[in-house]
């Protein structure tokens, strides 16, 4: 099956950890995203990749270096449809799939959509509201409803198609509402020429916000199995799925529990504590007595000493001064507020900790209240309690 994977965008509501890189190279466990999603497609049956590209193109280029894709370049972000428009000349005369670069699916559930024929991934949701929804006839579908004020299912779309190979020739849409070529009205012509089934998808996560590429990590961390490559100090405890990579160090006194992955180039302690899912990026350093907790650690972060890190996303070479302290939990057992492109929006987690930028740098015994995002190069001073988002530092 050719499947055509999109990953032109920029990533605006995952900002500021997209300030300098696009989302799909975000990192998530071993891989950035877009890996996760080619090798998804492969090893489910995908024997020919596209991969369309646009903002900050040579990034993903250079994140896929060694995998055998070819590429397309959407000269400007104009929806779905264009993006798939703009791959048109690398497909054959066949069926082909359609994956959003910076969507997780479960391998057995994309196998059942490319064994399916013309088809949709279906997902079970709480809040269907939200999403286009899926209008069906048995388990065919008719159309899609984007964000119903009253939905008729649960059932949504996830994002993942099977189209017809005379889908290629429906590509030029008209322009939607919000001035964008949807790719959901190609499907819906699919739906009205022949018949489109709905596949449901196990399990399924769109990452577009902080807190997702914190749960994308929390998944794929969950995958790893133990492997320990690097330099382990005999009186360092690693219990469980932790991973070690070569080049990396971990000193006396450290503790993780896993799933963790120490990435080349990290150290971690002495006298360090990792739990749950983590992510120790490369060349970050975790140092004495810190505790990290389900955390995103990017490469070149450093937590130095004497502070407390969780629930929490921090981008590249974040410094945390000596004794910073995250708070992640609200006591009033409400979700964690972040704010996304200026709106306040809960993250659906009662524990969810900080976001900061690449090069952000707090002072020394900084407190940073739930929620709080600080922005690339921002900075905080020493003994300062921060409980709003802090921008870019003049």
């Amino acid at each position: 099956m050719q499947t055509v994977v999109l990953a032109a965008g920029e990533g605006t509501r995952m900002r500021p950890l997209t300030d300098r890189r696009p989302k799909p190279t975000l990192p998530v466990a071993d891989r950035t995203l877009v890996e996760h999603v080619v090798d998804g497609a492969v090893d489910a049956g995908a024997n020919r990749v596209v991969v369309v590209v646009g903002y900050a193109a040579d990034a993903v280029r250079d994140a896929l270096g060694d995998r055998d894709v070819a590429f397309a370049v959407q000269e400007r972000q104009r929806g779905t449809a264009d993006a798939v428009r703009a791959a048109r000349d690398e497909l054959d005369d066949a069926p082909f799939a359609v994956l959003n670069g910076d969507v997780l699916y479960d391998r057995d559930s994309l196998s059942r959509l490319y064994d399916a024929g013309p088809a949709v991934g279906a997902y079970r949701v709480d809040d269907p509201e939200n999403y286009g929804v899926l209008e069906l006839e048995d388990d065919r579908v008719r159309g899609v409803i984007e964000k119903p004020a009253n939905p008729t299912s649960n059932l949504v779309n996830a994002g993942a198609y099977v189209f017809p190979a005379v889908a290629r020739d429906w590509l030029d849409v008209a322009e939607s509402d919000r001035g964008e070529y949807e790719l959901t009205d190609v499907l819906t012509r699919a739906c009205e020429t022949g018949e489109v089934r709905a596949v449901p998808v196990d399990r399924w996560l769109d990452v577009g916000r902080p807190w997702e590429l914190l749960a994308a990590n929390e998944w794929k961390l969950g995958d790893l199995e133990r492997r320990i490559a690097g330099d382990v100090h005999p009186d360092a405890d690693l219990r469980g799925a932790v991973v070690v990579e070569d080049g990396a160090t971990v000193d006396a006194g450290v503790v993780i529990e896993g799933p963790a992955l120490v990435r080349s180039g990290a150290s971690v302690g002495p006298n360090a504590y990792v739990r749950g899912a983590t992510l120790i990026g490369a060349g970050a350093k975790v140092g004495h007595a810190v505790e990290i907790k389900n955390s995103v650690l990017m490469a070149g972060a450093t937590v130095g000493h004497l502070s407390y890190v969780g629930d929490s996303v921090l981008g590249r070479d974040v410094n945390f001064g000596a004794g910073t302290t995250v708070a992640n939990l609200r006591h009033d057992d409400g979700d964690v507020i972040v704010r996304v492109k200026g709106d306040p929006t809960s993250t659906g987690r009662r524990k969810f900790g900080v976001v900061c930028g690449d090069d952000a740098k707090t002072g020394i015994d900084t407190a940073l209240n739930a929620g709080v995002v600080l922005g690339t190069e921002a900075r905080t001073t020493p003994g300062e309690t921060v409980t709003r988002d802090r921008g870019r530092s003049p």
